[in-house]
């Protein structure tokens, strides 16, 4: 199954980053044909363009969750998301995304998007550092995301 891992965040904005340190971490592990690692500084529409001729995408961000501490990681499914808000108030939601290229007929997208969410408290203030708990989970994220990847 042709699947891409792709980390989304924002280098320079701490904790929010977190996504591409995942898949910095995953870059040695994997030498698969089928597996391609990416990473995003965009969302929404920008993704579609990256997903597009994948038929599953591992999607490895930064979460924010009031109920759960920092460093937790959990996988979803997309659809788990009821709304999932751009950043940008210029874009849409990778979901609103998606729901829109299926309405224009767009048939090239993923039929499975998990996404492995590692929760974040800090992604407002400038540093490329990522907070002692949000480190700690990252080769949780590794661990899941090659997990993930033995079940394609």
């Amino acid at each position: 199954m042709k699947t891409m891992v792709l980390g989304v965040g924002n280098p320079i904005l701490q904790d929010d980053g977190v996504g591409l340190h995942v898949i910095d971490s995953l870059r040695g592990l994997l030498n698969h044909s089928l597996v391609t690692l990416e990473t995003a500084t965009t969302g929404g529409l920008n993704l579609l363009d990256l997903i597009r001729g994948y038929e599953k995408v591992i999607l490895i961000d930064a979460v924010k969750q009031d109920q759960s501490p920092p460093g937790e990681v959990k996988r979803f499914l997309l659809s788990d998301f009821q709304t999932v808000h751009s950043c940008n108030p210029h874009d849409v939601s990778l979901s609103e995304a998606l729901q829109m290229a299926k309405q224009l007929g767009e048939q090239h997208l993923p039929s499975t998007i998990i996404l492995i969410g590692i929760t974040v408290k800090n992604t407002y203030e400038f540093g490329e550092q990522l907070s002692s708990e949000v480190a700690s989970a990252v080769p949780i994220a590794v661990s899941l995301v090659l997990e993930e990847l033995k079940n394609t």
